[in-house]
Formats: structure tokens, C-alpha cells, sequence
């Protein structure tokens, strides 16, 4: 980097006409002779006079611009179109509610600045400057779900939904944001985590609102963090948090498995056909769900020798089922017992041939910024 460094700050607002104003006046006053600004307000529908007041702002410094949204999509759509826009060395993302202020900011840039970090993070539960005492079970959420999200990404955060980051622009720059409101936070750490960026943490001041004052985060976005966690971060995730996360996929399987086997079985089909049957119904349910739900994608075949794959180790496996099965029912176990004796094998079994054989994810290379872009 030369002499100043450019901080791109995105300014996602959606009906903030009340505090617009002073929270572009408090990042204005952060720059000085080594710091540059780059302020991009993104509308996000506003229906106040929030967008009124950011173009106002935007002729008055010409170092604001505006991005209106024509309508309301969340808070992770509107990063979307700032962080795309952004040019500066770095990029933040500042929250035009004010609770988060900005004079933390320059704290958070040191790491950056330094290039001993590619994202810093403002931790609210880290000890550092006024906090405003609010809403418990917001408190036990946040911490449930960061360290829920810190099981999958290997992190150990202590703030995983922050809303205060800045960034290196390449590496924002390189996350896809596929989420429109709020999941947007723990998708954006999922990908960092992938990545392997250099990430910090630095404490900073918090000043919540309450949900008279116009705090907008509702029950409905926690489930969906919960849900960005596991979709994010499932597919690569370690070992034991797939098994977990496998347990929904094995267990839907395994349901279909036995009650088609004992359906087979009650139509008068013989074991030795019904125990094959039915497996072979519940490996095209699992298959479809890991692909949709767990390792999503193809890593090392094409799709067509990733099937062909799958099914000799649906073969392999079908065949300790069968063997299983039968060999139990010849013992005097009970059909049903059996067929749940065999499946409870084949679940582990299944597991780990999809996650070592079938969908093998490779080790995340670390990203570096060019030689030329380091600070």
C-alpha cells in the first residue's frame, strides 16, 4: 500500500432517516492525512426519506455515492451491491443505526494495515470501550450460534454475527454472497474459514437498540443463521460435524429403507428380495440429499464418474446390508430387527464412503494477497 490507505465504508440503510445523517458525519471525521474514505450508502428500499438524505450527503462530499435498491431485499443484498462497488484498499461495513461507532473503526484497520491480517472483526463480547446492557437471550443466541458456527469453520471466534468487518477488498471481493438479510454474517465467516483468510478480533463498543427504537433482526433471522451455518459450511466442514450433519441424511434413508422393507415384506416379497429393494430405494434418497444438502457439489469427478462411484459403493455397501440382514433373520432375529441392525451398520458405513470416496473435499489452500498489495 502507498503512503494513505483507502477505506471503502458500505453504508447498508433501510428506513434510518433518523440517524443517516450522523452516522456518514461520525465516518467522516475518522479520515485523515493517511486514511481516504470511500462512503457508498446502498438504499435498501427505504420508505422514509432515507434516500433523500443519502443524495443530499452524496452532493455535499464528493466522496459519497448512493446505490438505491427499488425495493426492500436485506441487509446481505445491499453488501452485495456495495462490497461490488467498493475500490478502496479496504472495505468495512458500517451499520447506519449507529450501534456500532465508527471511531472503533480505525482500531480495526491496524491488523490490515500491518499485514499480519486479510478480515478484522469487531467483537461486541470482548472487552473494550461502553457497551449498552440490553436483551439477554439475544446475548445466549449470539454465543450459541458462534459456537455453533465455530464447531463447523475450526474458528474460535467469540462474535460470529458482528456486523462490524473490514476487510481486504480482493478477499471480500472474492466471496459470493448468496444470502439477502441477516444470514449474510455467518455465511460471510463460512467463507472466510474456506478460504483460510487471516482473521482477527478486536473489541469494540456496542450500542444496541431496542426494538421500539427500530431494531430490526427478528426470531425468524436466527433460524436462518442456523440454517446459513450448516448450508455454508457443511460440505467442507470437519469430519465429526459431517457425521452430525449426516445424521439427518442417514436417518431419513435409513426411515425409507426400513419401511419399504417391511412394506415388500408384507406384500409377501422374500427377505432376500426385499432387503436389496429397499436399500437400493434408500441410497437414491440419501444420494439425492447429500448432493442437495450436505456435500452439494461434485469435487473431484465429473458428475457422471461421480455417480458411477456412488454406486459401487452402494454395491459394496448393499452387499454388507444384505449380508446382514439375512444372516441375522437366519439367527432367529426378528425381520424388523434385523433390517434395523444392518441399517444402523450401513449408516456408518455410508457416511464414510461419501465423505472419503464419493465427495472428497480437498484441503483449502490459504489466499495471499499479491506481493504489490501488501501492506
Amino acid at each position: 500500500m502507498s503512503n494513505h490507505v483507502t477505506l471503502s465504508v458500505v453504508i447498508p440503510a433501510f428506513n434510518e432517516s433518523r440517524t443517516l445523517a450522523l452516522c456518514v458525519a461520525n465516518v467522516l471525521a475518522i479520515a485523515d492525512a493517511s486514511l481516504v474514505l470511500e462512503i457508498i450508502i446502498v438504499d435498501d428500499g427505504s420508505m422514509d426519506n432515507s434516500l433523500v438524505i443519502a443524495q443530499d450527503l452524496a452532493r455535499q462530499h464528493p466522496q459519497i455515492s448512493v446505490i438505491a435498491q427499488p425495493v426492500n431485499r436485506g441487509k446481505g443484498a445491499a453488501l452485495r451491491e456495495g462490497f461490488r462497488k467498493a475500490t478502496g484498499d479496504l472495505v468495512a461495513v458500517q451499520d447506519a443505526d449507529l450501534e456500532y461507532d465508527p471511531a472503533d473503526l480505525k482500531r480495526l484497520l491496524d491488523p490490515l494495515i500491518a499485514g499480519k491480517a486479510d478480515v478484522v472483526l469487531g467483537s461486541r463480547f470482548l472487552s473494550s470501550g461502553t457497551h449498552r446492557v440490553l436483551y439477554f437471550w439475544h446475548s445466549v443466541a449470539n454465543r450459541i450460534l458462534t459456537l455453533l458456527s465455530n464447531m463447523f469453520t475450526d474458528l474460535n471466534l467469540t462474535d460470529m454475527e458482528t456486523g462490524y468487518k473490514v476487510f481486504r477488498r480482493e478477499a471480500i471481493q472474492r466471496i459470493a454472497i448468496e444470502e439477502n438479510r441477516f444470514g449474510v454474517e455467518p455465511e460471510v465467516v463460512a467463507k472466510m474459514a474456506r478460504q483460510r483468510l487471516r482473521i482477527y478480533e478486536t473489541g469494540i463498543s456496542y450500542h444496541g437498540r431496542t426494538y421500539a427504537e427500530g431494531k430490526k433482526i427478528r426470531l425468524k433471522d436466527g433460524f436462518r443463521a442456523l440454517y446459513s451455518i450448516v448450508r455454508y459450511n457443511a460440505h467442507w466442514a470437519p469430519w465429526p460435524m459431517q457425521l452430525a450433519a449426516y445424521g439427518f441424511i442417514g436417518s431419513a434413508a435409513a426411515a425409507v429403507n426400513w419401511c419399504l422393507f417391511m412394506g415388500l415384506l408384507a406384500i409377501g416379497w422374500d427377505v432376500r428380495l426385499a432387503a436389496p429393494g429397499a436399500f437400493v430405494a434408500a441410497a437414491w434418497v440419501n444420494y439425492a440429499l447429500c448432493v442437495s444438502l450436505l456435500f452439494r457439489h461434485a469435487v473431484r469427478w465429473a458428475p457422471v464418474g461421480e455417480l458411477v462411484l456412488f454406486l459401487l459403493v452402494v454395491a459394496a455397501i448393499g452387499t454388507v446390508d444384505w449380508v446382514t440382514t439375512t444372516s441375522l433373520v437366519g439367527a432367529g432375529i426378528a425381520p424388523g430387527n434385523a433390517k434395523l441392525l444392518a441399517t444402523g451398520v450401513g449408516f456408518l458405513l455410508n457416511f464414510a464412503g461419501r465423505r472419503w470416496i464419493v465427495f472428497p473435499e480437498p484441503s483449502p489452500q490459504p489466499w495471499r494477497p499479491r506481493d504489490a498489495d501488501r501492506a
